[in-house]
């Protein structure tokens, strides 16, 4: 299989996008372990200023990308493919960002085992994130492309875990919980949670045509 488009002409643009791959990975990581640990406030603060940390280097890497664009005659992939897979890639750690905001600035009572599993999802997701974008300047090498293709399905099957995790959750959350605050509260943590897996999927697809059209 020959990938002569994908040839790294630029090499930068692969650079900045594993750079920007590992900081939704540290980023992912730091919400799981707030998460986990919501009950201790002195750790919960501490991750989740790791969490905007790794937003905010993320958000320059994102700016170097836009800057370089404007910059670069020959770049190894298509103008809007870039464009397109280093702004999905934003938007989930925006997401990140904004669930462990909405978590803190609610004040939640508790974090319910529903709120635990679908932050591991959430990070699965981030983590093969991580992983495919950093395998882009290999895609020549077949190996590689199955790689891809395969963190590709998984990131999908992932966002299905989700959606069903989240409608379980929703279920419960009206059946069982008696106060309707802490109700709100949790409804709209859910939607946060599952929406980090939906922004994956974004990139999961872009990552997917960039293979498919190149190949």
């Amino acid at each position: 299989m020959v990938f002569a488009k994908l040839l790294p002409r630029d090499a930068n643009f692969f650079k900045l996008f594993d750079e920007h791959g590992r900081h939704i990975g540290d980023g992912a990581r730091a919400f799981l372990e707030m998460v986990r640990n919501f009950g201790e406030p002195a750790l919960r603060d501490r991750c989740i200023a790791e969490i905007s940390a790794a937003e905010h280097a993320a958000d320059r890497v994102t700016a170097s990308v836009h800057r370089a664009l404007h910059t670069s005659f020959i770049t190894p992939l298509d103008r809007d493919q870039i464009l397109h897979l280093i702004d999905a890639m934003d938007d989930v750690l925006d997401m990140l960002q904004d669930t462990s905001e909405v978590m803190s600035l609610y004040d939640l009572r508790r974090v319910s085992d529903d709120v635990v599993q679908l932050s591991e999802i959430s990070v699965q997701c981030c983590e093969r994130v991580q992983h495919m974008v950093g395998q882009l300047p290999r895609l020549r090498d077949a190996r590689v492309v199955e790689d891809v293709l395969k963190a590709c399905e998984e990131v999908d099957e992932l966002e299905s875990k989700a959606d069903h995790a989240m409608r379980s959750a929703m279920s419960r959350l009206f059946r069982e919980e008696p106060d309707t605050r802490e109700l709100i509260k949790l409804k709209a943590v859910y939607e946060h949670l599952e929406s980090i897996s939906d922004r994956c999927q974004d990139v999961s697809d872009i990552v997917e045509g960039i293979v498919l059209e190149n190949s």
